[in-house]
């Protein structure tokens, strides 16, 4: 069994998570998505918490997190700061709410103002720079995001390995440098090479936070679903499956329909009682119930007898 968590503080901040970068600590993330989800990830003692747009898929249903609006991600950004009032919260700004700087702005500072947030993150590098740097400007934290990048992964024809060749290598290096020089407090590498994940880490004066880059990144981040077994669909290569909660989840349901059906559920524990003198005084005010035709007795059981034999329309 894994170790206690160690108590969290009153206030996850960024200087908790740039003191364990300083220390050569790793430093873990996980999605969370809903009040319970963030209060299970905080009591384990996770380090930070993502409301990433992967909610689109894990939670909504969607094939992709293209879907995913800005009210999707309010709506999950509140509840999960419900659910941990005292987490690092980072909420994903979700596809085509940061087309420009000025878009950036206004949707990042909602997250934050109108989510609960602490930081934000948004996917791609030189390209997502400006609009990095006037929300930094702003006084909002960034987090930046390169490699694999779902929201656009049609672009790449579909969830592919990234930085494979030279070229593509150097500029993903590219990528993370000008998310670094525009003020991001760190950055997540998706789906690189692990052997290049650890040179950009060692380029960089931030934090990364790799999802399948291998373990010499400075910390990780996994989807909560593929940690617990909860995802139908499909599971990636990197993810750290940790438990089967589905199948556990299906066979916990399944008792309970057993039990319904059986009429075990609800017993005298999940059950309420009168006191027998006010149940018996309730009693002798009643009026004697009448009698419903159709429903009981000999002569309404022969009728029911007798309309199950005529001939239907398909004998006749």
């Amino acid at each position: 069994p894994a170790a206690a968590p160690p108590p969290p503080p009153a206030k996850v901040t960024l200087r908790h998570l740039r003191a364990k970068h300083l220390a050569n600590e790793p430093i873990s993330f996980v999605t969370a998505y809903d009040y319970p989800s963030a209060l299970l990830a905080s009591r384990a003692g996770v380090d930070a918490l993502l409301v990433g747009d992967s909610l689109g898929m894990v939670v909504l249903g969607y094939e992709s997190t293209t879907p995913v609006t800005m009210a999707d991600m309010l709506h999950h950004c509140k509840a999960v700061r419900r659910g941990a009032p005292g987490a690092f919260v980072v909420g994903d700004l979700p596809f085509g709410s940061y087309l420009d700087a000025r878009d950036a702005l206004e949707n990042g500072v909602r997250l934050v103002k109108e989510g609960g947030v602490d930081a934000v993150k948004l996917e791609g590098g030189r390209t997502a720079a400006a609009q990095a740097r006037a929300l930094v400007d702003a006084g909002v934290p960034v987090m930046g995001h390169v490699g694999l990048t779902p929201q656009t992964h049609m672009a790449f024809g579909g969830y592919h390995l990234q930085g494979k060749t030279a070229a593509s290598a150097r500029a993903l290096v590219d990528d993370a440098l000008a998310l670094e020089a525009a003020g991001c407090f760190a950055i997540v590498l998706e789906m690189v090479p692990r052997e290049l994940a650890a040179l950009i880490t060692d380029r960089l004066r931030v934090p990364t936070i790799g999802i399948g880059a291998g373990a010499a990144t400075s910390g990780q981040v996994q989807v909560f679903h593929d940690i617990l077994g909860l995802y139908d669909k499909f599971t990636p290569k990197f993810a750290a499956r940790c438990a089967s909660l589905g199948e556990e989840a299906v066979a916990a349901l399944s008792s309970y329909r057993a039990q319904v059906d059986s009429r075990a559920f609800p017993g005298p524990a999940q059950s309420f009682a009168m006191p027998s003198a006010e149940w018996a005084s309730f009693r002798e005010g009643m009026p004697a119930k009448a009698k419903t035709p159709g429903r009981s007795g000999p002569a309404q059981g022969a009728e029911r007898k007798r309309r199950a034999d005529l001939p239907t329309a398909a004998e006749m």
